[in-house]
């Protein structure tokens, strides 16, 4: 398993481009997820990093957390909005676990009120999932070329440059 410290340390460059495209992005990413038919769903989300760990936190009783209660597996893509990805952009993949952990969940919903005003204060939590990030990779454009740098877990992280 590795949390979100884990990775970044791991990750450094990978970790920097997605908080970087995720905070620019609003918190918005774009999971994906694998449907109970088999074939692939992409939803909004919106991740928090939160006590070291990143959690696929949303709307409960979407078909996103139906998908990743029944199949732990997930893909989170930063929005990318720029074709040219002059920003850069990345995702991260890897599984879920569902922490049932009634303190935890209230100093998130505290965490998340004084963020953004959300009031999920003193409401029981139901499905609430973890990241266990098993790989990532992020697009850096710049120079004339294109760098993409990838990393999975155990691993350090290697740079193919594209001309």
């Amino acid at each position: 398993m590795t949390t979100w410290t884990e990775f970044v340390t791991a990750a450094p460059t990978i970790s920097e481009v997605f908080a970087r495209r995720h905070a620019a992005a609003g918190s918005l990413a774009m999971l994906g997820t694998l449907r109970a038919d088999g074939f692939p769903r992409v939803s909004p989300v919106e991740p928090r990093v939160f006590e070291g760990e990143l959690w696929l936190s949303g709307m409960p009783g979407t078909r996103k957390f139906d998908d990743l209660r029944r199949d732990p597996r997930f893909t989170l893509h930063t929005a990318t909005v720029d074709s040219r990805v002059t920003e850069g952009d990345a995702k991260i993949w890897g599984t879920v676990h569902d922490v049932r952990d009634p303190e935890l969940h209230q100093r998130f919903a505290e965490a998340l009120y004084e963020e953004i005003g959300l009031d999920l204060r003193g409401r029981e939590f139901g499905f609430f999932p973890a990241a266990d990030i098993l790989g990532g990779s992020s697009v850096r454009v710049g120079g004339g070329h294109m760098d993409v740098t990838v990393w999975r877990a155990g691993g350090t992280e290697e740079v193919v440059r594209k001309h």
